[in-house]
């Protein structure tokens, strides 16, 4: 989606075979935009070169791919004097919301829709599609779009199977699988992907509330809030930190847990990692997580039973 508008204008590109802060930095000063993913500026602040002369030359810095974190866009602002753009798309969809270029942009949302953009939040649970209703400002549920950027359908994939619900309904509503809630104004925050929501106890619970509190931790660099099967609860909920060593303390996670979120939101277990899985977009592989737990589980238990035997 970035090339079309480089290949429209007719201006230069550069490529690297892969992200380097030092790089990275050395070509700002040849550029006028940075189209970037949330490690990629994580990274960038991690360099104590980034400053507001490098950045002189930007117009713009934009993110998309996954939701940044509001203390990397707050720090990047201070250090850069650039706010970032987040915006919100899909290879289905291609750009669905942005931030102004020109107006406020506030951390933590995606902005408003593009026009000729439709796009509701309906309520998460409604079976079937057709059935769902908009949800009132600052309710989750699931992000819907329509409009003539709407793709017609996956390539050979049967639209009659009864082995996968279809993306499209009858009145041309896409299901984005991306759980979001809209403001008075109607710009999008995200919360995840459905497919990501832990249902635990019977309650819904948000991977992103979660991640939010612990990522504002002193010393947590990184985390990822999972679901597991859990005997009592249905699903138990795991986090897995990246952490800077020297300044973390697991009572700090558990204090802020504390103050900021009901006891049944709170992390059955706090895994430190020394990094999250990520593929080729930077996005966290929450099925990569999910796995390793397992395993781990299943490794545990074999020597349970070894140890007994």
């Amino acid at each position: 989606m970035a090339l079309h508008c480089a290949m429209l204008s007719a201006i230069p590109v550069t490529f690297l075979a892969r992200f380097d802060s030092e790089r990275v930095l050395d070509s700002l000063r040849n550029a006028t935009v940075m189209m970037g993913v949330p490690t990629h500026y994580s990274r960038l602040l991690e360099n104590p070169r980034l400053d507001v002369d490098l950045a002189s030359g930007i117009r713009l810095f934009t993110c998309g791919s996954a939701p940044l974190r509001d203390s990397v866009f707050e720090e990047f602002a201070e250090r850069t004097g650039h706010r970032i753009c987040e915006r919100y798309g899909m290879s289905e969809t291609g750009i669905i919301t942005s931030n102004p270029s020109n107006d406020e942009r506030l951390a933590g949302t995606v902005g408003y829709p593009l026009p000729g953009v439709e796009l509701r939040v309906v309520d998460n649970d409604a079976i079937p599609t057709e059935a769902a209703t908009p949800v009132e400002p600052g309710v989750i549920g699931s992000v819907e779009v329509r409009g003539p950027h709407v793709f017609s359908g996956y390539w050979h994939r049967d639209r009659v199977s009864t082995s996968t619900l279809d993306p499209i309904d009858a009145d041309g509503w896409f299901t984005t699988g991306d759980l979001g809630s809209l403001d008075e104004s109607g710009r999008l925050r995200l919360h995840g992907r459905s497919g990501d929501l832990i249902i635990s106890g019977g309650e819904n619970i948000y991977p992103k509330e979660i991640e939010l509190v612990l990522d504002e931790v002193a010393g947590v660099r990184e985390s990822a809030v999972i679901g597991v099967p859990d005997r009592d609860l249905g699903e138990a909920v795991i986090a897995v930190i990246v952490v800077d060593d020297e300044r973390f303390a697991l009572d700090n996670c558990n204090a802020e847990l504390a103050r900021k979120l009901s006891r049944h939101k709170h992390p059955k277990q706090i895994v430190v990692a020394p990094s999250l899985p990520r593929n080729a977009m930077g996005k966290i592989q929450k099925n990569v997580l999910r796995e390793q737990h397992e395993q781990h589980e299943q490794h545990e238990q074999q020597q349970a039973i070894h140890g007994h035997g």
